[in-house]
């Protein structure tokens, strides 16, 4: 079965379109190239009160916050229950300003949500040598180190686009069944774009509600931070991939970036593909020992922006990790501070 989108208009934000019967979608802006986040409203019951659980909220900003509002006052029916996929601040930004407002639980796993909680507090006063030293291993300039050393300081962090995290949470898990309206969804984690991303599948009507994790048209941003250096992301999330060829292949995959879609075990082997296909071209490129800056041009085609640049060394961090540890790429450091990365020669 290839990928073809369902026919439907797409939702100007602030407006909800039913995709199926009880599910509607609707988006909100985002200030980014992908300028916006799918979020969905599923027809639920809380305590005895119609309502609609609410899958993701949208980036933590005024302007969303005022969407919001508008919608709210236009849809009938209160938010019964927020669940958040993972981390990200347009998937959680709102979680707060919603979880308060209605006074509903707040779902989401566990590693997420102690994650999302630590990194929006920021440093709370430790040092951040090691940002700086990830920066340099990467081959960014002393020019990018020094300017993100400014932003920190200046308080650019992420806590500024996340509203604070309610302080209780519901957990989700691999295997569970969480209850929305009349039907069971199933919790399947993902792994690699973020620790442990949230999908949720109903085996009676055949939908998975996918995240980031299965995206039509694009790659998740599959990254390696300066959190945890030594994070082997890209093969978790290739591990976790799989397992979604293992549902129904008429499932109808609602995604939270592009358009909802048919043809998820395609979609699932294009993705593979595509990340085995950037590491075949960095066995060839890495012949010759290469930083992960140099390595960019072979992962990325299209001209980088200054904002863009700290995902893309990520990404192309990833791909090296993942040759590193599967033992084919040796990793050194050379006199600039900066990790090298060669392809082991044959016995």
């Amino acid at each position: 079965m290839q990928v073809t989108f369902i026919d439907t208009e797409i939702p100007e934000p602030g407006t909800l379109h039913e995709v199926t019967s009880g599910i509607f979608w609707l988006r909100m802006p985002l200030p980014f190239d992908l300028d916006h986040i799918n979020l969905y409203l599923l027809e639920d019951n809380q305590n005895g009160q119609e309502g609609y659980a609410l899958i993701d909220t949208g980036i933590g900003t005024q302007n969303t916050q005022d969407i919001w509002d508008v919608l709210l006052d236009t849809i009938g029916k209160p938010i019964t229950k927020v669940i958040v996929t993972h981390l990200h601040p347009d998937h959680i930004g709102m979680a707060g300003y919603l979880v308060e407002k209605f006074r509903v639980p707040f779902y989401m796993s566990q590693v997420e949500y102690f994650t999302a909680r630590a990194l929006a507090a920021g440093p709370r006063g430790a040092s951040t040598w090691q940002d700086d030293e990830y920066l340099t291993r990467c081959g960014l300039s002393e020019d990018y180190v020094a300017n993100a050393q400014k932003n920190r300081k200046d308080g650019k962090g992420v806590g500024q686009v996340i509203r604070p995290i309610p302080l209780q949470f519901c957990r989700l898990q691999a295997g569970d069944s969480l209850r929305i309206g009349d039907h069971n969804w199933q919790v399947i984690i993902g792994r690699g774009h973020s620790p442990e991303h949230v999908c949720l599948f109903n085996s009676d009507t055949n939908i998975l509600i996918s995240g980031d994790h299965v995206l039509p048209g694009i790659s998740p941003n599959i990254g390696v931070y300066s959190t945890e250096p030594d994070a082997n992301s890209l093969k978790l999330y290739l591990d976790t991939l799989p397992q979604f060829t293992e549902l129904p292949e008429d499932t109808l995959v609602l995604p939270s970036h592009k358009q909802p879609f048919y043809g998820l075990h395609t979609r699932v082997n294009e993705l593979i593909s595509h990340h085995h296909v950037h590491l075949d071209n960095l066995r060839v490129f890495c012949e010759q020992g290469k930083t992960i800056e140099q390595c960019l041009p072979v992962l990325f085609k299209r001209k980088l922006s200054a904002k863009n640049i700290f995902f893309a060394i990520a990404e192309a961090f990833s791909h090296l990790n993942y040759l590193y540890f599967a033992g084919e790429c040796s990793r050194e450091i050379n006199p600039k501070g900066q990790f090298v990365f060669t392809l082991k020669k044959e016995a």
